[in-house]
């Protein structure tokens, strides 16, 4: 009787927590995904060129140069919240996301301003990259710490919130580029999700102002330099918890880039493109959560090894069969199915991490490893599949990075089970 009661009242604190926690991930993730799917329009309006590729590729190049320095908001952010607390932390991330936002949106094109547009955009990206960095360590820490003994489900909803950030930018794209023309997209049309993310951003300030930290946090010792001690003495901890990330965060951009991919490089219409994306959305928000209950009941490991597995026996026929049969069925099925197995993969990795790192580096670890995973394997890899496609004139480039990376992920996870047995 008093479990029961006791679960009902803490189920308000788990709603409040997770909405303050997974709200700033949501909203990064949603200027990420907008700026993907409007790269082709950004390009014009800040990257003009007379060759369409080279000015996406410089588009994309400037999308992968806010990763550079997500590394080091990781390591300031992620001590601040180690020293400071997890609240503190997740406050500035927040903000900082909303002015980078607010640039990019009233930012005049290079038509109007010259070259301070490329370059103001380039500042706004990398106060986005920055603020992010943080993000993922602090907020995962917050909600681990919180909820230990739902740590795998609770955990889960940082993905799944992923998964309705791209789900929202998918339906801009898909009703803009459905009711608006080319050049009124080009004009003003692609700002208009980017205004709606000034909206989400004030809410997320608000709540997390009354959340409280943990027990656990405000319980534990803390690391005077958390990143020094990571250095020092938990190195290997470090490159497991970057090695699992990379096949999840290749995954992520690979579905991000879809839309660019889909309509420059296969020539489909834009309204498919993103019509693919919002299917991998919604498979990736309601499927994560499930996922986490399930491995919390069947383990997480299992669950890893055969979506990675599985992951690395189809994702060339899924390419080739797109490529070979194009047409919007044959993107929606290797978007949904590639969205399938990245929740699977990506609803157990957060917890994980978590329990990788102690408590007094727990932030710092984790934004760390996450950060480093995301900058080399996920930001610039966009830019990289529209290089090598232009470079070798293959199209199943983006197959081939995915099964390297995989592999790389595989490796991890088999260092991980050998911690997770001692």
């Amino acid at each position: 009787m008093d479990a029961s009661i006791n679960k009902q009242n803490n189920q308000p604190h788990l709603y409040k927590t997770l909405f303050a926690t997974c709200i700033g991930n949501a909203l990064e993730w949603f200027d990420i995904a907008v700026y993907a799917f409007f790269a082709s329009y950004i390009a014009r309006a800040f990257f003009p060129n007379e060759n369409e590729t080279i000015s996406l590729i410089i588009t994309f190049g400037t999308f992968g140069l806010s990763f550079l320095i997500r590394p080091f908001g990781a390591v300031i952010l992620g001590a601040y919240a180690d020293r400071a607390g997890r609240k503190a932390s997740l406050l500035m991330s927040i903000a900082l996301m909303m002015l980078g936002c607010l640039m990019i949106a009233v930012m005049p094109t290079y038509a109007t301003i010259g070259i301070s547009a490329p370059i103001l955009i380039m500042v706004a990206r990398l106060i986005q990259g920055f603020s992010a960095g943080g993000e993922f360590g602090s907020s995962t820490a917050f909600l681990v710490e919180h909820f230990p003994e739902r740590k795998t489900f609770i955990a889960s909803w940082q993905f799944a919130t992923q998964g309705v950030s791209s789900l929202l930018a998918a339906l801009f794209g898909f009703v803009l580029s459905s009711v608006l023309t080319q050049e009124q997209l080009y004009d003003w049309g692609w700002r208009v999700p980017f205004f709606f993310g000034l909206i989400i951003g004030p809410v997320g300030l608000y709540i997390r102002r009354h959340v409280h930290e943990s027990k656990t946090f405000s319980q534990a010792e803390k690391s005077a330099n958390p990143i020094k001690e990571i250095v020092q003495t938990q190195k290997k901890l470090f490159f497991i918890a970057s090695g699992l990330m990379v096949i999840s965060t290749a995954i992520n951009y690979m579905l991000n880039y879809i839309p660019a991919y889909a309509t420059k490089t296969l020539g489909l219409p834009a309204t498919t493109a993103f019509g693919a994306t919002i299917v991998s959305g919604a498979i990736l928000m309601i499927l994560t959560p499930f996922v986490g209950l399930w491995a919390e009941k069947k383990g997480r490991f299992p669950l890893m090894v055969g979506s990675l597995v599985v992951l690395l026996i189809t994702v060339y026929p899924g390419f080739w069969l797109m490529i070979h049969y194009l047409s919007a069925v044959s993107l929606i099925l290797l978007v949904g199915w590639l969205a399938i197995l990245k929740s699977i993969y990506f609803a157990t990795v957060p917890s994980m991490m978590a329990d990788i790192f102690p408590t007094r580096t727990r932030a710092t670890g984790m934004a760390v490893s996450y950060n480093v995973a995301v900058t080399l394997f996920g930001g610039f890899a966009p830019m990289f599949c529209t290089l090598l496609i232009s470079m070798t004139g293959d199209n199943l480039s983006p197959s081939y990075y995915l099964i390297v990376v995989g592999f790389m992920s595989l490796l991890a996870i088999q260092q991980a089970y050998q911690l997770n047995r001692k």
